[in-house]
Parts: C-alpha cells; sequence; structure tokens
C-alpha cells in the first residue's frame, strides 16, 4: 500500500506528534508499506506565532497541490490541522477523495489558555475541519468522549504506544541532585498546567526538561527548579530511570506519550484523574491519579519500578501500527461519498 501522511509536526520539532509519526512512519516501512511524507521541511516556513521554536509552511498549497497530483496515493492520512493539513484536505475535498484524519492535540484549549479565545470556537473550527474525513483517529477513550460532546462524527480509536526497545530501565541512572527527584519532560507552554507542578511543597528536587514560549518566565519565577532544556531522545531512558517520580500537571492532553515513557522506564507517575492519564494509567497501579497533585506524587514515592513496567508493557507499537493501517481508508472516489453520507446523516 502507498500512503501519503501530512503532517505539520516532523523533526526537528520534538514534541509527541512527533514521535508518534516517526515511530508511526518506521512501522508501516517495516512491514514493506510505501509512505509519502508532506512535512514541513519541504516549504518555505514561518515562526508560529507564540511557538517560535514550531515552523509552519508558508503558502504550501501549490506545492502540495503538486504533491498530491503525482502520488497516486492508495490511502490518505492527514495528521495535523495546520497549513499543511488544510492543504490536503482542500485538494481531497476537490478531487473527490477519501482521507483519514486524527486528532492529536486540544488546540482549541491551547487557544483558550495563550489567547483567550473560547474553547467553544476552538471546537467549532476543529469539529468543521475534521467532518469530511472518513474515520477521525483518537487516542483515548477520555478524548473520543469529549470529541463527541463537542457534535464531532466519525471517530475511531487508535491508541499510542512506546519504544520498549528504546525505553527500558537503566541500572545505576543518577541526576546528581539531591532527592527524591521529581521529573517532568514536555514542553514549556500555556497548555501544560507546568505551573501546578512548579508550586508543590516537595523534598528534594524538582527537574525540567524542555522548552516552550513560557521558558523565560518561568526560569526567573522558579529559580530553585533544575531547567535542563532539551537532550537527545537517546539520554532519555537514563534521565526516566534517575527520577523517582514522574510528575505529570497536564489537564488537557489527548493522550500524554511522556507518560508511557516514564512507565517503561520504571518511574512511576503521578497526575490528575482527567483524559490522557486516565487512559495511560487505566486502573493499573503504575502510578497514582488524585485531584490533590501533591498528594498523587508523594503516593507514587511507594511505587515499585515493576508495577510501572508492568503498565507500559501494554502498549508495545506492534499492534498500534497494525491498529493504524486497518483504520485506513481507500482513497477513491466511492468511499469519500460515503464518507459525506454518512457526516450528513450524523449531523
Amino acid at each position: 500500500m502507498k500512503l501519503v501522511l501530512i503532517t505539520d509536526a516532523w523533526r526537528p520539532q520534538v514534541n509527541g506528534v512527533v514521535t508518534t509519526l516517526v515511530e508511526l512512519v518506521d512501522g508501516m516501512r517495516a512491514r514493506g508499506h510505501e509512505v509519502a511524507l508532506i512535512e514541513p521541511s519541504q516549504f518555505k516556513r514561518m515562526p508560529c506565532p507564540g511557538y517560535r521554536e514550531i515552523e509552519l509552511a508558508l503558502r504550501p498549497w501549490g506545492r502540495v497541490k503538486q504533491i498530491m497530483d503525482e502520488a497516486q496515493a492508495e490511502a490518505i492520512h492527514i495528521a495535523t490541522e495546520g497549513p499543511l493539513g488544510t492543504a490536503a484536505r482542500r485538494w481531497c475535498l476537490k478531487n473527490n477523495r477519501a482521507f483519514t484524519t486524527a486528532f492529536h492535540t486540544r488546540f482549541p484549549d491551547i487557544l483558550s489558555s495563550a489567547l483567550h479565545i473560547p474553547e467553544s470556537w476552538g471546537y467549532w473550527w476543529f469539529k468543521r475541519f475534521h467532518a469530511p474525513s472518513a474515520g477521525v483517529m483518537v487516542p483515548t477513550e477520555g478524548m473520543r468522549q469529549i470529541l463527541q460532546q463537542h457534535g464531532f462524527s466519525n471517530l475511531r480509536s487508535w491508541s499510542h504506544g512506546v519504544d520498549l526497545e528504546l525505553f527500558k530501565p537503566v541500572t545505576g541512572a543518577s541526576l546528581d541532585l539531591p532527592g527524591p527527584v521529581w521529573l517532568y519532560v514536555g514542553r514549556v507552554s500555556y497548555e501544560k498546567n507546568l505551573q501546578a507542578f512548579l508550586n508543590l511543597d516537595l523534598p528534594g528536587s524538582k527537574v525540567v526538561y524542555g522548552v516552550g514560549p513560557l521558558l523565560d518566565k518561568f526560569q526567573r519565577e522558579y529559580p530553585q527548579v533544575h531547567w535542563r532544556g532539551v537532550v537527545p531522545r537517546s539520554e532519555l531512558p537514563r534521565i526516566y530511570s534517575a527520577a523517582d517520580v514522574f510528575v505529570f500537571p497536564s489537564r488537557s492532553e489527548t493522550f500524554g506519550l511522556v507518560m508511557l515513557e516514564a512507565l517503561a522506564c520504571g518511574t512511576p507517575v503521578a497526575a490528575f484523574p482527567v483524559a490522557g492519564p486516565l487512559d495511560v494509567l487505566g486502573e493499573s497501579d503504575g502510578g497514582v491519579l488524585d485531584t490533590d497533585l501533591r498528594r498523587a506524587a508523594l503516593a507514587a514515592l511507594h511505587i515499585s519500578p515493576e508495577r510501572a513496567l508492568a503498565r507500559a508493557n501494554q502498549f508495545d507499537w506492534h499492534g498500534v501500527v497494525n491498529q493504524f493501517i486497518g483504520l485506513l481508508v481507500p482513497a477513491g472516489p466511492a468511499a469519500v461519498m460515503h464518507c459525506h453520507e454518512t457526516v450528513a446523516s450524523r449531523s
């Protein structure tokens, strides 16, 4: 099968969406499928407003049209709702071609936090974007319920996984800090609710790996926190393994891949009981969910690495890739007509 995958999130960006898509493409190619990528490095780019480290394609329509015209795709998947995703969606609709999409990031919540745009406005726009999709892939049941409440149709469950060959416990790992060590890995941005972690009264050391638009502000306001920036992905297993607890303060995740990475390294997770953490931790005892994040963090200190590992082992990438392939649709006109009829019948 030849898949054309369109994404505004790709290397050198460092985030969970890019990690997920890189693993997906590698997995599909390993199974003998051809994957043609449309991603930002193929275009002139501009910094994303408010997130200057992320570059977006500038006026991509002509180039996207050329690539799609020549691709002879058997399946089309639009992974993101940015300029490239919008251009590919336009091409599919103009050419009466079926496609699938994915809801990776809760941008309506980000826009609400960063720009004070009402969430309802954002969800209305994203619902419109995804309406012609033959299947909107969502990573968790919690996220699926949220989108259903906002009127989304054609939702399909597609879980995510963790690279268990890379993420595993590193014996003797240390960050050379007074313990216990409380770790956060991820973007330092509006939607991550990072202040909920930074404000916790906890013994030992707090460590943050990541960058984002709030980094400078938080470094000034929380000088006692150890700010470590971005490191190569290959170093993350050592960092996770060196922590006593991984604290995940976000309340607006579609999934939360970093929680799985921490669990796979034997590090328990403390988080709020909201969509994302609820799905990653589930009913397992690999971490602690509590409306009081400090209470969750302190309780997670008593969880053994074996219990964290057992939960991570339930999210192997082999099944995730197979599930994705099963959700793709033929990129032919008959399929897209069926998609439109389905959307109309549910609206």
